[in-house]
């Protein structure tokens, strides 16, 4: 199931959902620009993630961090606009430009700006938490994105999504309720999780994998109490929306 698009209109111009877009699209050019140029490339790529993405056990103090290394504080917020490639991002984007400019019409872009950074560093507190000695480098913006589920879910219930479903050589694109384009995505998130959390506790190791399902998890429920603490309210300056 891959959404396309939702039938909600904006009455201004998502212009930080834009910037976000374009700026993780710009550095991921730039990444793909490293790891273009061979063996040599390919060790520069992975040194540019190493050194920006976020590495948990940095985090924690639980391994040393080179000392002409980024802030492991910083690489919180570097590690969102970097990508595993080209899927990972086109993903990460088409949900932030269906769903982020809605959420920003509703928040305003100063406010969305601040919701959009502090999801993204819960969503990354969150599997840090469960993976606080990994020395794996989390990148990408799926934590901050999910937020953006978290609260369009609430905001917009009953929105629709026309959205792609294949299955076998069934093909075909519906309307499909968000809040089940959007629940699904969580219990997929939720289960997927919890069988990466299982397993590796059932061998004795520290989480790991090339999916942080409990960011998502994480960003997801953040963006949903965010939501509460920083939307406009009516007779504040803002109409608001209803719920």
């Amino acid at each position: 199931m891959f959404p396309l698009k939702d039938d909600n209109p904006t009455s201004t111009t998502p212009v930080f959902t834009i910037g976000l877009i374009i700026l993780n699209a710009l550095v991921f050019v730039y990444q793909f620009s490293l790891e273009a140029g061979g063996p040599d490339g390919a060790r520069a790529g992975q040194a540019f993630i190493s050194e920006f993405g976020l590495v948990p056990c940095r985090l924690t103090g639980a391994c040393r961090s080179a000392a002409d290394l980024p802030s492991p504080v910083l690489s919180i917020f570097t590690s969102m606009f970097m990508h595993g490639g080209l899927f990972h991002i086109a993903g990460n984007m088409l949900y932030l430009w269906i769903f982020g400019n809605n959420v920003e019409d509703t928040l305003g872009h100063a406010r969305f700006t601040v919701f959009y950074l502090v999801s993204g560093a819960i969503a990354a507190a969150a599997q840090t938490a469960l993976s606080a000695e990994s020395s794996v480098p989390m990148i990408g913006a799926s934590g901050a994105v999910s937020g953006v589920l978290g609260a369009y879910l609430l905001l917009f219930p009953r929105a629709n999504v026309l959205t792609l479903i294949i299955f076998g050589f069934f093909v075909r694109i519906v309307r499909v309720p968000a809040i089940l384009v959007l629940g699904l995505w969580f219990v997929v998130q939720f289960v997927s999780g919890l069988a990466i959390w299982g397993a590796a506790t059932g061998r004795g190791e520290a989480m790991g994998g090339e999916t942080a399902w409990f960011a998502h998890l994480g960003g997801f429920l953040a963006g949903m109490v965010l939501l509460f603490a920083i939307r406009p309210r009516p007779g504040n300056g803002n109409p608001g929306r209803s719920w």
